[in-house]
């Protein structure tokens, strides 16, 4: 009987011990992970926040943030954000590129919860006022 506990003991123990490591690091929790801009002007502000917290206990480290394409531009902390911290990641998209916006920003971190986490924009952009020339995106010549 005493042996059947000590065994017991040992794999609850095991389990714990088990779970522990795999909580322990840094965590990224975001306040959003989608930013609907409407429906902007064209050439209006296309920035936005999307704020975050580092909910684990070891400091959170952003290596990188890849926007889907150049018209998304984003800016992070590149300094450790510490246990408990918050921190922001601004997103700026081209409003000079008329119709539905719709894309995404792939941030690469040390966050043992997601390493690899995808944030999103989406939207429409108005045409442009007459008498002002859109941005060719199609990459055919212009006249």
């Amino acid at each position: 009987m005493r042996n059947l506990f000590l065994f017991v003991a040992f794999i609850a123990t095991s389990i714990f011990s088990a779970n522990a490591q795999v909580e322990s690091g840094a965590k990224i929790e975001f306040d959003k992970e989608v930013h609907d801009y409407g429906t902007v002007k064209y050439g209006d502000n296309g920035t936005c926040k999307f704020e975050f917290k580092n909910t684990g206990n070891a400091p959170l480290i952003i290596s990188k943030a890849q926007g889907s394409c150049g018209c998304t531009v984003p800016e992070w902390p590149k300094e450790p954000i510490a246990p408990g911290a918050k921190g922001a990641i601004t997103v700026k998209y081209d409003t000079k590129r008329p119709g539905p916006i719709n894309k995404s920003v792939t941030i690469t971190s040390n966050a043992v919860n997601e390493p690899n986490k995808v944030i999103r924009i989406k939207g429409t952009v108005l045409e442009a006022p007459e008498g002002t020339s859109p941005v060719n995106t199609s990459g055919a010549p212009t006249n």
